[in-house]
């Protein structure tokens, strides 16, 4: 923990319109990193902690990781320190913000003119769960300030001749993005359906979607009752579904994917074939010799395993390949989780 002063409050705008207040502070050394910022999570945050500016803070790292302010040193306040009042308008458009019913957060209702939550779209959908697509934010953002992407549909039409007009760009760094954009089209579907960025349709929820309905037609088909009777799939998840394909673009976007020839409908599943990993929670982390993680990932489900992105005390194991991530490796041993190798793993799965 460290105490350190709030010097203003910025605010970010996700994918979905969330909008996230951020705490920038003065630099302070927790944990061996500067940290300068920190997220302030909602406007009943703010609220409840009371901030006002030019506060003096306390920030401890969530997991030895993450900065989080746990308290306020009110004692030190200046007495012409102005109670931050959360922003009422989105800081990238200007739209006024809603706050649904139920929800914690406010949002900026303008999907399609709002530009950062077009960029965030357009991140998510290149993620390595998703499309996988070999592009960082700042070739995005170079992209979109040359009108040359507005929506995934898009990625599919640059050429050559547009790539290399950016500035920096040269013939192998074209070539290369060029290739992994086509590469995407081999993407499954339940991969494509996550990278739509379909708001509360996570990984887990998309394989659950394109397991049930086995086509993307059919999943824009389905009424609220089929939806809500997939496995893991309640009323929110439902309706956000709803909303989605009830939009006239987005369905226009799903054509011009389905046009060039991104996988909408049924990819192959792995057949249950055994319970030797019933209710087990796996984490896998590092390259591996025999099968790819996707591969493994697929193997631990039809062995009736369940599969967890980060490790935690529900984790039953770890996957460990070459290069497993030091984060996870700190973590699972100091939680007393086995790491297990990948012929280890293989002995279990064929005994």
């Amino acid at each position: 923990r460290a105490r350190t002063r709030l010097r203003y409050v910025s605010y970010q705008v996700g994918r979905t319109g969330a909008i996230t207040p951020v705490a920038n502070l003065d630099p302070v050394l927790i944990s061996g990193t500067v940290v300068r910022r920190a997220s302030l999570h909602n406007a009943d945050f703010i609220a409840e902690k009371d901030l006002h500016e030019g506060d003096y803070v306390y920030v401890e790292k969530g997991g030895e990781i993450i900065p989080k302010i746990v308290g306020v040193d009110t004692d030190s306040r200046a007495i012409d320190g102005q109670r931050i009042v959360f922003t009422e308008v989105c800081p990238d458009c200007g739209s006024a913000l809603v706050r649904e019913q139920g929800e914690a957060a406010y949002y900026c209702p303008n999907a399609e003119g709002c530009p950062q939550q077009q960029k965030g779209r357009l991140e998510h959908y290149c993620g390595r769960k998703a499309a996988d697509i070999n592009i960082g934010p700042e070739t995005i953002e170079l992209l979109y300030s040359r009108d040359m992407i507005r929506t995934v549909a898009d990625f599919y039409h640059l050429t050559e001749g547009q790539l290399l007009s950016l500035p920096g760009f040269k013939q192998r760094a074209a070539t290369k993005l060029l290739d992994s954009i086509e590469a995407s089209k081999a993407r499954p579907y339940s991969a494509i359906l996550f990278g739509l960025g379909i708001r509360f349709v996570g990984e887990t929820v998309a394989k659950k979607l394109a397991g049930a309905h086995l086509s993307i037609d059919a999943l824009a088909a389905a009424t609220a009752e089929e939806l809500i009777r997939t496995d893991e799939i309640g009323e929110r998840i439902a309706a956000s579904v709803l909303h989605f394909f009830s939009l006239p673009q987005n369905r226009q976007m799903i054509e011009q994917l389905r046009a060039v020839g991104i996988k909408l409908e049924g990819e192959a599943t792995v057949a249950p074939t055994g319970d030797r990993l019933a209710g087990k929670t796996v984490v896998i982390s590092g390259t591996f010799e025999h099968h790819s993680r996707d591969e493994y990932k697929a193997i631990v489900e039809a062995n009736g395993g369940r599969m967890a992105g980060s490790v935690s005390s529900k984790t039953s194991f770890v996957l460990a390949g070459t290069d497993m991530g030091p984060s996870k490796r700190e973590k699972a041993e100091k939680l007393g989780v086995q790491l297990m190798s990948e012929e280890e793993f293989l002995r279990l799965i064929e005994a």
